[in-house]
């Protein structure tokens, strides 16, 4: 029984099945916001959101028959049983903000159903060390840029680099690329020529060195991942071919022993 249950729940069909509910239930949480389609079918909504939690209780249970205490040893696990139990806590209950909030948490279970998007995310969570990091550069570049800043534009661009709080808020509008040209630079670059370096140099420090500090990192991560589960797959290959091997010796043996008995 339990090897048939195993069977199911890790059908790739199985996966197929619960992802497809997830998006439905992502399109129809979409639609809720439009008050005038939802009041005018109210109950087809309030019917499907009971239907798609049920259908998720279910699978929780299964997993949870299935795997046991094993089952909260995965973070994506819990992550999924908190919302699936939340919601189901807080259905009839005057908590209506929470549950929106699990409704709309109930799409992030995308990521634990596409392995892709687990490792993905996963590769984010391990570079979280690595950004704090780069983070912590960022910052003293930020100070350094806006105390260069205030000292030399603070007069020209008071209300961009009166005091060093200001200029820190506008690097971070340039460091964004957002509206940087034509809202702060053209009009310190008119009274002082020599400022474009000031915006270019920091620009390239942080925006492209930076950012591509960040993105290698979790890039890295993604591919040590992806080669970590490669392995893992080859490996459970290699144990279900010797597995099958067995088993052919082993009826090969029985076999071979009924013919000697008969």
């Amino acid at each position: 029984m339990k090897i048939g249950l195993r069977n199911f729940i890790e059908h790739k069909w199985f996966s197929r099945v619960i992802l497809s509910v997830i998006l439905i239930n992502a399109v129809l949480i979409g639609m809720a916001t439009n008050e005038t389609v939802y009041q005018s079918y109210e109950s087809t909504f309030v019917f499907l959101d009971i239907l798609i939690l049920s259908i998720f209780t279910i699978e929780i249970i299964l997993k949870l028959i299935l795997y046991r205490k094993y089952f909260f040893k995965d973070g994506w696990n819990v992550f999924d049983f908190i919302i699936v139990f939340g919601s189901l806590v807080l259905y009839n209950t005057h908590l209506v903000g929470v549950l929106r909030i699990l409704r709309v948490l109930r799409v992030l279970r995308t990521i634990s159903i596409v392995p892709s998007l687990k490792r993905l995310t996963s590769a984010l969570f391990l570079a979280i060390p690595a950004i704090g990091s780069v983070t912590v550069l960022m910052g003293i570049i930020f100070y350094v840029y806006a105390i260069i800043g205030t000292s030399f534009f603070g007069e020209v661009a008071p209300e961009y680099f009166g005091d060093v709080g200001l200029s820190a808020l506008t690097l971070f509008q340039v460091f964004t690329l957002e509206s940087w040209a034509s809202g702060v630079f053209r009009p310190v670059f008119a009274e002082m020529a020599w400022s474009w370096l000031y915006f270019v140099s920091f620009i390239i420090v942080s925006t492209f060195i930076i950012l591509n500090l960040i993105v290698g990192e979790i890039v890295n991560n993604a591919q040590q991942l992806s080669e970590h589960a490669k392995e893992e797959s080859e490996d459970m290959q290699k144990l279900m071919r010797d597995m099958d091997e067995l088993k052919q010796m082993i009826r090969e043996q029985n076999h071979h022993n009924k013919n000697k008995t008969g």
